[in-house]
């Protein structure tokens, strides 16, 4: 099928989705071209997984030039840690799992009391315990601006402290897409390639 003079310059135009992966990409390799030791956050679960596909798709045939880490709480469905490693075994990429349970018996992370408690305050110490071990400067998210109204102050690069913690009045302007992601030793950036995507492009 031969083109019309008329869609043969029509200007190419992306897709809402398209334009999505290609700003997720371009801030993938800006991460991989600032940062000495990133990694890239990785759950097992949809938003991270769009996030390894990405990884893919912005590094691909190469290796990742990042680990994945996963905070491991403990609570998982044993399904899910099973998805997890295969989908690593077929990456053929270095995973690193750092354990809320290992952080509890060493009395760096307490859990919640009651019947049924959550541990996701003690993902943070356990994160935190990692960053120190492992040094990373940069870490990945899958974070979303749509998720609630504290995400909507995020920027794509958002600056921690020594503490790890977060301010948001020391955060860096990003005009025309430009990310700055200089850091003093100590400090990192947790980066958020997928904030401009909703729960229905994420589907």
């Amino acid at each position: 099928m031969t083109q019309t003079a008329e869609q043969a310059h029509a200007p190419y135009k992306l897709t809402h989705l398209k334009a999505l992966e290609a700003e997720a990409i371009h801030i993938m390799r800006e991460v991989a071209a600032q940062f000495e030791r990133p990694a890239l956050m990785f759950s097992g679960g949809k938003d991270s997984i769009v996030m390894v596909r990405l990884a893919e798709k912005a590094f691909r045939p190469a290796k990742f030039p990042f680990p994945l880490l996963h905070v491991d709480t403990g609570h998982n469905f044993p399904e899910a840690l099973a998805f997890r490693d295969m989908l690593v075994d077929k990456l053929g990429e270095r995973l690193i799992v750092h354990k809320v349970q290992d952080m509890i018996d060493k009395g760096l992370a307490v859990e919640d009391p009651g019947p049924f408690p959550s541990r996701n305050r003690a993902q943070i110490p356990t994160l935190l315990d990692a960053i120190e071990k492992y040094r990373f400067d940069a870490l990945f998210g899958g974070a979303r601006r749509d998720e609630e109204k504290a995400r909507a102050k995020e920027r794509i690069f958002s600056f921690r402290d020594e503490f790890g913690q977060w301010d948001p009045k020391n955060q860096r302007p990003e005009l025309w897409n430009l990310y700055n992601g200089r850091h003093r030793m100590g400090e990192n950036i947790r980066v958020f390639p997928i904030s401009n995507w909703t729960e229905m492009d994420v589907w």
